[in-house]
């Protein structure tokens, strides 16, 4: 920014001088359509949290590591998503010209070559960080593919315990892994449509949209039973008013990020966006109306369920926990202590 680069340019914030973009049409509705645009595309990239929540089935100590891993989460959002993009708008225009290839079918759009921490390095002259950049992205990319790979797995075993999957997805190996649910996961995976890519984004706005609708109701429980929530391994503060907030914003956002669909009509467009929430109000509808479920009043919400189980599990481990830090120390140097846990 000081002009410590190759080319010795000191550029500043040289590109904040339109903090606003017009996107679709002009002036004042422009820019706002520019910030919308920006909003929706930052609400699908934003995930993270619900992964932690599926971990926890399978975590030594679920009541420490889960606690720890969701504040974690707090930090990657601040500095990988909010630093993050305030970086990237200090070194690159948003009307860079291979930005703007990229985004209307120009190629690399999935490749390194479309990160705008390489689209700097290459403006100003720096020949070695790029690549450097290439390995990250290629570490992050495995590390992606094997979370979502995981999580859609023991998504689609827990439903078929639950009775909601055909039982045959029940099957595990010797090792514990639903081999049937990987293997329909990892068949899947491999088809890349535009419109699978819409469903399954629309999907984790309605995920997001569940978690908040699940705490408020949680919350209206403990209130109603009279349980204190600090008691639990884990306190969520300014509540329910955080949770209301999530759930006015992310309705919005998910009925809201396809309306350019409308301008002008455009079915296909319409589908893209759309078709996750007919889906899910059909699968929901439907499911209430064949199981004949209801809804469960807050005082008679079962909110002790397996806890005395986990608490006994947990008091059986006699090995000392181990810290974040800890673990990935081991991990390079190969060393572990006798009678720790693994996180």
């Amino acid at each position: 920014m000081l002009g410590a680069n190759p080319k010795g340019d000191p550029y500043g914030f040289r590109y904040f001088a339109t903090p606003f973009a017009t996107y679709l049409s002009t002036g004042d509705l422009g820019r706002f359509e520019g910030f919308l645009a920006a909003l929706f595309t930052a609400a699908f990239t934003v995930v993270g949290p619900e992964y932690i929540s599926i971990v926890s089935a399978e975590a030594q100590r679920p009541s420490i590591y889960i606690k720890s891993a969701f504040i974690t989460v707090y930090y990657r959002f601040c500095i990988f998503f909010i630093v993050g993009a305030l970086a990237a708008g200090i070194v690159v225009p948003y009307n860079h010209p291979t930005l703007v290839e990229l985004y209307y079918g120009g190629g690399g759009g999935g490749t390194a070559a479309a990160s705008p921490y390489v689209i700097a390095m290459e403006t100003l002259g720096i020949g070695v960080l790029p690549h450097i950049v290439n390995a990250l992205i290629l570490t992050s990319i495995f590390s992606a593919g094997n979370t979502y790979t995981y999580c859609a797995t023991r998504a689609l075993y827990s439903l078929a315990l639950e009775g909601r999957a055909p039982k045959f997805l029940r099957y595990c190996n010797k090792r514990g892994t639903p081999i049937y649910c990987f293997g329909i996961v990892s068949n899947s995976s491999a088809v890349v449509l535009t419109w699978l890519l819409a469903l399954i984004t629309g999907g984790g706005l309605i995920s997001f949209i569940i978690i908040s609708i699940t705490f408020i109701n949680y919350h209206k429980a403990c209130v109603a039973q009279g349980v204190d929530r600090k008691t639990r391994p884990y306190y969520g503060y300014f509540q329910p008013y955080c949770a209301w907030t999530a759930l006015i914003a992310q309705t919005i956002i998910l009925f809201g990020y396809g309306y350019y669909a409308f301008r002008p009509w455009n079915v296909e467009t319409f589908f893209q966006n759309y078709a996750m929430q007919i889906v899910a109000v059909i699968l929901f509808t439907g499911w209430k109306v064949t199981k004949k479920t209801k809804y469960i009043k807050p005082h008679e919400v079962d909110l002790v369920w397996e806890r005395p189980e986990i608490d006994a599990y947990e008091r059986s481990i006699t090995g000392q926990p181990v810290g974040f830090w800890t673990e990935m120390l081991q991990l390079v140097t190969f060393r572990r202590s006798k009678g720790e846990d693994r996180v």
